[in-house]
């Protein structure tokens, strides 16, 4: 690519530099042309007549001609040289204005919300590019980001919705505990344990909501300090046992006791939550998930293996996009907001590294490799 932009800024100067000397071959053309037509052969007299005129004589007339004019016929032509020169220059300006001209056009046009390219003269080739694809790279991200907060309002519609369930049944459950006054204490106790679901289940929906706000309120930034990994990890384990333990799952972490990095340790603790939650959620019940984390070549990476449903690969694709759910049937009961993953990504790449994730043979590996 430069290369190219070097080849066609070449072309330009080229063609502004021929025209410069066209320029000056002009200017000469013109004053030879002044001479021969009006000068050569008459001049003199004229000057003298003029000269006379006045009311010098014409011996006075004759000493000022040869002291001003034939003595100095070098500065004169050279003058008038520079004189027609000048005058001609400011019709090349006129010329070369209009690729100032053309670029301003080609800037005003990168505002337009439109497909159509960018068009500059020939020799402005390289520019042109540029801007077409300033402009394509521009319109793409307007639609993508077009995208995301229509995919923020849908979400936001959809928790709407399904806020309305719970709370309808949470209210309902208790109006009848409110409006019997002898109901059995079994059936009391069953109506609370229903509320009482519902109300998590609420409470949840709710912070989705602060999630999706958040996400798009604050921009994340670092604070990088030594941070014990291995501590990190075992913590997060131990947090998670009362909820995975109802469905009989666990975690089983391989890792070195000594494993430690330069990280921010709130941020990657949230990345390391995301993703054993995801896999909490759609992993079969009765299943091991597997943690291993070790260093290599100057990385620290850690891998997240749960056994559930294999993952399809068009969704593999956009998994770590905003506001994509991986089970969009079970949104409503396990899923979230669909943010999860993508502010992961974004810590991880904040790091200086990289998250990817592989699902075959209903093994799904999500794995994150940061600098140490």
């Amino acid at each position: 690519m430069k290369n190219n932009d070097k080849s066609e800024y070449a072309k330009l100067k080229s063609k502004i530099y021929m025209r410069f000397c066209s320029l000056t071959a002009a200017a000469l053309v013109v004053v030879f042309a002044l001479y021969k037509l009006l000068w050569k052969d008459r001049g003199g007299d004229f000057v003298l007549d003029v000269l006379t005129r006045t009311g010098l004589s014409r011996e006075t007339a004759s000493n000022i001609y040869q002291q001003w004019f034939r003595n100095a016929t070098d500065i004169i032509w050279i003058v008038s040289v520079a004189v027609i020169f000048l005058i001609m220059l400011r019709f090349f300006m006129s010329w070369f204005t209009k690729y100032f001209t053309s670029v301003n056009k080609g800037i005003d046009g990168l505002l337009a919300d439109d497909s159509n390219k960018i068009i500059l003269p020939p020799e402005m080739s390289a520019t042109e590019e540029t801007l077409n694809t300033v402009k394509s790279t521009l319109r793409r991200r307007a639609i993508e980001a077009r995208e995301s907060e229509r995919g923020k309002n849908d979400m936001i519609t959809y928790l709407a919705h399904d806020i309305r369930t719970p709370l309808t049944s949470v209210i309902g459950y208790l109006s009848l505990i409110d409006e019997s006054d002898d109901m059995p204490e079994d059936e009391i106790r069953k109506y609370v344990g229903i509320s009482l679901d519902k109300s998590r289940q609420l409470e949840k929906l709710v912070s989705e909501f602060f999630e999706i706000t958040k996400y798009n309120l604050n921009q994340i930034t670092l604070n990088r300090k030594n941070t014990d990994i291995y501590y990190m990890l075992l913590q997060l384990t131990d947090e998670f046992y009362p909820v995975l333990s109802k469905r009989g799952n666990s975690i089983e972490l391989h890792a070195d006791e000594n494993l430690s990095g330069f990280v921010d340790a709130e941020k990657l603790a949230r990345v390391f939550t995301n993703i054993i939650r995801n896999a909490a959620v759609y992993s079969y019940p009765d299943t091991v998930i597997e943690i291993d984390a070790y260093k290599r070549e100057g990385k620290i990476i850690i891998s997240f293996t749960n056994t559930g449903e294999t993952i399809p690969a068009e969704k593999l694709k956009t998994i770590f996009e905003k506001f994509v759910r991986i089970d969009e049937s079970r949104a409503t009961n396990t899923g979230g907001a669909g943010l999860g993953l993508a502010i992961a990504k974004e810590i991880v790449t904040l790091h200086g590294g990289v998250i990817t994730a592989a699902s075959e043979n209903e093994k799904t590996v999500f794995t994150v490799a940061v600098p140490d």
